[in-house]
């Protein structure tokens, strides 16, 4: 029985509580109902409860514990969808220690860089990334391996001296300390691109978690019958919290894949039932030309939409939103019950304010175009900080506590708010956040560029895609080639531009500055020579 005597102080919505009682108080209450549906790439669809999921996390944890792991200590989770990663992030809770998640796509040196910054010194992870993880950050302590890579049934030899995923989750959960729950607790850390070099750390607290629970489940009226289905990876904020932990908050369950497959998407959704989903633009775009078969799917979370190009994709009614890692929910939301603006993101969300300034940091009037600031509670509503950065943290408010998007937006009387663009210097790439910096910071790198500016082209599957403007070195010749060497070997895939463009010069504006505007009008001028293709 809890300790009623201490005095209470400030009480904040989620006083007493943290993820490890959300999950517990489901387990109890849905034991048997279905909670995590898994379509792997091969085998049998592995599906599991809510008492079944619960158990093994505390397992899990137990195990964990057994290794020494505790309270704040970082754990890197390396994995594309898949159970392991779920039971793996809340073991992570249950013991009060830090899930740290990186995406997949990374490149040795990116994941290098996190693990360093994280301070992580277990990695957990799947076989296929057993070599990359050992190259990049030979220090770490204990690597924890999965029997197969996610998405495929046969299992591959562990890396020497890595521990075995299945032995530790046998772990006795009687072992994982029992902790009062502390929900201002950091939880979570999901690396962001932003106008950074490096990605930042944004660290998320169990209150933070629960929120999104919560704010996610509210807003898509999510009821425990209905089943959700995402194929975008765990560790960005879209599939983690809208669907993952909104589900988790309804009692509800989901459905969920490897990756996205043109092939098994349809096959997935309608063998299982979905009654709703999440999707980006890139995913739409390439099921438009797929048969669709009969199905239950009611709505689409889609975001904010060009309302000619997406009226209501396959015949789906779309629901609108915005959101970011910072930001946790969606500060922003439409109600699919209710009739809005076409093309609008929705309109504000409890819990959150939002001011829309001009450049000369006042609100600007209703119908017109300016910078979106957020205010909410950090560690609450919005994130609790940028890990091991606390300059970062302190840049991203102003004095009065508002935070700053880096987004365009345009309100209107009526209360919603259109999407205008990104204001910083971001690219969207197939759903992926790309800092241009991040790009022109391997390209300066290489000894072959005096200088390199990166911006975006309009991609009809991805959105965007980076184009890099380099002045060579005088000895350089044409570097192109070895450029996109340097590229492919530090960056993720979806980061290396998709063309290179030897200029003489830059245009400039105030204080010699790259003019990137420019810049952007010039490339749809330009010749693409680097394809992208899809594969099935």
């Amino acid at each position: 029985m809890r300790d009623d005597s201490a005095h209470s102080g400030s009480i904040q919505p989620f006083t007493g509580r943290d993820l490890p009682w959300l999950l517990a108080a489901q387990a109890a209450r849905r034991t048997a109902h279905p909670f995590l549906i898994y379509c792997p790439r091969e085998g049998a669809v592995q599906r599991w409860t809510y008492g079944a999921f619960a158990d093994v996390v505390s397992r899990l944890a137990g195990g964990l514990a057994a290794l020494g792991i505790g309270k704040g200590e970082p754990v890197l989770i390396h994995m594309d969808n898949c159970i392991e990663f779920l039971l793996a992030w809340h073991a992570c809770a249950r013991l009060g220690a830090l899930a740290v998640t990186t995406s997949t796509r990374s490149s040795a040196d990116e994941l290098g860089w996190m693990i360093s910054h994280s301070g992580a010194a277990t990695v957990i992870s799947e076989p296929r990334f057993a070599d990359m993880v050992r190259a990049a950050a030979p220090h770490v302590g204990r690597l924890i391996l999965t029997a197969t890579d996610a998405g495929e049934a046969e299992p591959r030899p562990r890396a020497d001296a890595a521990l075995a995923f299945e032995a530790v989750a046998a772990g006795d959960g009687a072992l994982a300390p029992l902790r009062p729950p502390e929900p201002m607790l950091a939880n979570s850390v999901q690396y962001t691109s932003g106008t950074t070099a490096r990605p930042k750390g944004v660290v998320w607290t169990h209150a933070n978690a629960l929120w999104g629970a919560r704010a996610c489940a509210t807003a898509l009226q999510l009821e425990p019958s209905d089943i959700g289905h995402t194929c975008l990876p765990l560790f960005h904020t879209n599939a983690l919290c809208y669907s993952h932990l909104a589900t988790l908050w309804a009692g509800a369950t989901l459905v969920f894949q490897p990756r996205f497959s043109a092939s098994r998407y349809w096959s997935c959704v309608a063998d299982n039932g979905c009654t709703w989903g999440v999707q980006i633009p890139f995913i739409v775009n390439v099921l438009r030309d797929r048969p669709v078969p009969a199905h239950n799917v009611h709505w689409w979370g889609l975001g904010a939409i060009d309302p000619p190009a997406f009226p209501e994709p396959l015949g789906i009614p779309q629901m609108g939103w915005y959101g970011m890692t910072e930001t946790v929910g969606h500060p922003i939301v439409s109600n699919r019950q209710l009739p809005g603006r076409i093309g609008s993101m929705g309109t504000v969300a409890p819990g959150y304010e939002i001011e829309v300034r001009g450049d000369d940091g006042k609100p600007v009037p209703f119908g017109q175009s300016g910078m979106m600031w957020i205010k909410g509670v950090p560690g609450v509503s919005l994130f609790q900080c940028y890990l091991n950065n606390p300059e970062a943290t302190a840049a991203a408010f102003d004095a009065d506590g508002w935070f700053e998007t880096g987004d365009r937006v345009t309100p209107h009387a009526d209360g919603h708010i259109m999407f205008d663009g990104r204001a910083r210097d971001m690219l969207r790439v197939g759903g992926e956040n790309v800092a241009e910096s991040e790009i022109e910071r391997v390209l300066l790198a290489t000894g072959l560029a005096v200088e390199a500016a990166v911006v975006g082209k309009r991609h009809p599957m991805l959105d965007e895609v980076p184009v890099a403007f380099v002045i060579p070195t005088a000895s350089a010749g044409d570097p192109r080639e070895a450029l996109l060497t340097a590229c492919r070997e530090r960056l993720s895939a979806f980061k290396v531009p998709h063309d290179i463009r030897l200029v003489t010069e830059l245009p400039r504006v105030t204080l010699g500055k790259i003019d990137k505007k420019q810049l952007r009008y010039d490339v749809p001028r330009q010749h693409l020579w680097h394809r992208f293709e899809v594969v099935n």
